[in-house]
C-alpha cells in the first residue's frame, strides 16, 4: 500500500517520513518512538531513524516529547506542539480536533491509558497487513462525541457517548467462486487497564444501547420534520451498520481480566435493561495481550451477552447491516 502523502515536501524542510509523523502525532496524541516505528516503518530492525526525524520535528518547534511515567529508562512519549497542530490544519487532510495535547496532559496519569488505545489500534494495523486487509496509522479516531440524548449539550455524560476510539477496518475474504469480497467494519472500542469499575464499564454498555435507538426529536417549536428527517436513528447518518462494540483488557493478570470478563457478563446479563437492545449489540470482549497476539479475528472474543464461548464474533454479520441495507 502506497504511503499517504500529508504536506507538501518542502513545507518547512521536512523530509517524506517527518510529514507522515506530524499527522499520527496529531490524530493519537502520545506515542512513543516504538509505536511510530511499527505504524510508519514496520520493516526497520531500529528506532533510529524515526528518532532521528522527531529531533529534527522537535527542533523546528513541530514536536514535543515527555518522559513516561512508569520508565525507569526514561522513556520519551511525543506529540505535536501547537505550531505542529497548525501545519497539519492547514494541510488540509485530517479534520481539526477541538482537543490538543499539552505539556500537563502529555505528562498527566492519562498516559497509559493513550498508549493503550494506540496499542490496540497497532495491533489491528499489524494485522490487517498480514492478511491483507485495509487498516492504516490513521484509521482509528480518540474520543468522537455522539449524542444519545436530545436536550441540553452541558448534560456531558448523559447527553454523549464518547468511546475511547473510534476504528475503521476493511476486511477482504474469498467468496465459494474465488471472488472476493470487502466487508467494511467500523469498531467502537473501550479500553479499561482495571482501573474501571465492573459498574461503570457496564454503564457504558448502556450508553452504546441508546445511542442504537436514539432518534434525534425536533426543536420544541419548529414543528415536526418531513419523512427522512428524525425518522431514522442518528447512527445511521455516521455509519452504513451499527458499529460493532470491543471492550479491550489490560492492565492486570489473565486470571484477573478473565474475572472481571465474568462479572460484566453477569451485570449485563442480569440488567433488564439492557436485554431490549441485545440485538442491536455486537459487544465482546478480549484481552490486548490476545489481540495484539492473534488478532482481532481470531476466537478470542467473548461476547457480553449470550454464550460464553470465545468466538470470532467480530467477522460475523450484524442485524443492523441487514436493516441498514
Amino acid at each position: 500500500m502506497p504511503r499517504p502523502r500529508f504536506l507538501d515536501p518542502t513545507d518547512r524542510g521536512l523530509s517524506q517520513l517527518g510529514q507522515e509523523i506530524l499527522p499520527v502525532l496529531y490524530r493519537h496524541r502520545l506515542l512513543t518512538a516504538g509505536q511510530l516505528t511499527q505504524l510508519l516503518r514496520p520493516a526497520a530492525t531500529s528506532t533510529r531513524y524515526i528518532r532521528r526525524q522527531l529531533e529534527v520535528l522537535h527542533g523546528r518547534g513541530l514536536v514535543h516529547a515527555s518522559v513516561r511515567r512508569t520508565s525507569r529508562a526514561g522513556e520519551l512519549l511525543w506529540y505535536t506542539t501547537a505550531l505542529g497542530c497548525e501545519v497539519v490544519e492547514s494541510g488540509g487532510e485530517l479534520a481539526p480536533r477541538a482537543y490538543r495535547m499539552t505539556e500537563d496532559a502529555a505528562a498527566s496519569q492519562l498516559q497509559e491509558h493513550t498508549l493503550a488505545v494506540n496499542n490496540m489500534g497497532l495491533a489491528f494495523v499489524q494485522h490487517a497487513r498480514r492478511l491483507g486487509d485495509e487498516c492504516g496509522p490513521l484509521d482509528w479516531d480518540p474520543e468522537v462525541a455522539h449524542r444519545v440524548r436530545d436536550g441540553d449539550s452541558r448534560l456531558g455524560d448523559e447527553a454523549f457517548l464518547v468511546p475511547d476510539s473510534v476504528l475503521r477496518y476493511i476486511h477482504t475474504t474469498t467468496g465459494d467462486g474465488g471472488q472476493q469480497q470487502r466487508m467494511l467494519l467500523t469498531f467502537f472500542c473501550e479500553i479499561d487497564r482495571a482501573t474501571m469499575s465492573i459498574a461503570r464499564l457496564a454503564a457504558k454498555l448502556h450508553a452504546y444501547a441508546r445511542y442504537a435507538r436514539y432518534t434525534p426529536q425536533p426543536a420544541l417549536g419548529r414543528g415536526w420534520p418531513k419523512a427522512g428527517g428524525y425518522r431514522r436513528e442518528a447512527w445511521r447518518a455516521r455509519y452504513p451498520s451499527f458499529p460493532r462494540i470491543l471492550l479491550v483488557l489490560d492492565g492486570a493478570s489473565p486470571s484477573q481480566l478473565a474475572r472481571r470478563t465474568d462479572d460484566l457478563r453477569a451485570l449485563a446479563a442480569a440488567d433488564a435493561r439492557l436485554q431490549p437492545a441485545a440485538a442491536d449489540l455486537q459487544a465482546g470482549v478480549a484481552t490486548l495481550e490476545r489481540l495484539r497476539t492473534h488478532g482481532p479475528f481470531a476466537p478470542i472474543v467473548t461476547p457480553v451477552l449470550g454464550d460464553p464461548e470465545p468466538t470470532d464474533v467480530l467477522l460475523r454479520p450484524s442485524a443492523t447491516a441487514a436493516s441498514a441495507a
